[in-house]
């Protein structure tokens, strides 16, 4: 096993107006300073995309059809902070993935490898089932209303060709034809955003924080191809007064096959900041 640091930097961007209206004020500066923080923050997925040439450039582009992640966020990553993006060899195939300021603080922390992550057993696994049409009013989230235990309203769509595009051209600034050419593939950022639009199938919270995700890819999603995303809510809990959520969940294409499983933490009720 080689000991070689691998590495690659980035200035921090947010895309689109920066406005409190959107859906997840968070990602405002007016809407994340009434929670005490310093400005916008960037979203986690997107920040996990960010590593994505890096990846590929190291394990390969088989890593999106059989490799996984397991990344928890440390900091909050603003806008025009500048960032290091490494990979560290920790055993044969697998790595530490971490993203810092210049501060050395950590954005993002983690492990990435190829073929079956060895935490794969423990996500639940849901079947596939045709999708369903989101309710015209949906429920609030909160500790006492999370269904725990119980399966989610499967979320049935796709990712059209010009917004698997416009997500590597704006979310990622991307220039790999894998995700911006004319036959484009689903972003990794953009799948470690799918439980996101899954869960807000079911219910409706705002504002949210990323905390962690576990991602196992079993192949890539064909831009424009018919998805079905299931899943069950596994967990709810408080903590230094954030409610947090735990939904796993697996992804399937069009042929009935599953590509993705997924374990995503969300701090789905923000504590104001002191």
């Amino acid at each position: 096993m080689s000991s070689q640091l691998y590495s690659d930097k980035i200035l921090a961007f947010l895309d689109g107006p920066d406005s409190p209206d959107i859906a997840n004020p968070i990602h405002s500066t007016a809407g994340a300073a009434s929670y005490g923080f310093r400005g916008a923050l960037v979203g986690g997925a997107t920040v996990f995309g960010w590593a994505t040439p890096l990846i590929l450039d190291t394990l390969g582009t088989g890593w999106l059809e059989n490799g996984w992640a397991s990344i928890s966020f440390r900091r909050p990553t603003y806008p025009g902070e500048k960032l290091v993006i490494s990979l560290e060899p920790t055993a044969e195939e697998e790595f530490s993935l971490k993203i810092r300021g210049l501060d050395e603080d950590n954005r993002l922390q983690g492990e990435i490898g190829t073929g079956k992550a060895p935490w794969l057993d423990e996500i639940v696994e849901t079947r596939m089932s045709k999708g369903e049409v989101t309710q015209t009013e949906l429920p609030t989230l909160t500790l006492s209303t999370a269904p725990i235990g119980q399966t989610l309203l499967p979320l049935g769509s796709s990712l059209a060709v010009l917004d698997a595009v416009a997500y590597g051209t704006d979310k990622q600034r991307s220039e790999d034809e894998l995700f911006i050419g004319t036959k484009p593939i689903a972003h990794p950022g953009w799948i470690c955003a799918r439980p996101i639009r899954f869960l807000h199938h079911s219910y409706d919270y705002s504002p949210a924080i990323h905390a962690k995700s576990r991602i196992q890819f079993f192949g890539k999603i064909q831009a424009g191809e018919n998805i079905v995303t299931t899943g069950t809510f596994i967990e709810a809990y408080e903590r230094k007064g954030h409610s947090y959520g735990v939904v796993d969940c697996s992804t399937f294409n069009s042929l009935g096959n599953e590509v993705i499983r997924q374990r995503h933490t969300t701090i789905f009720g923000v504590g104001a900041r002191e």
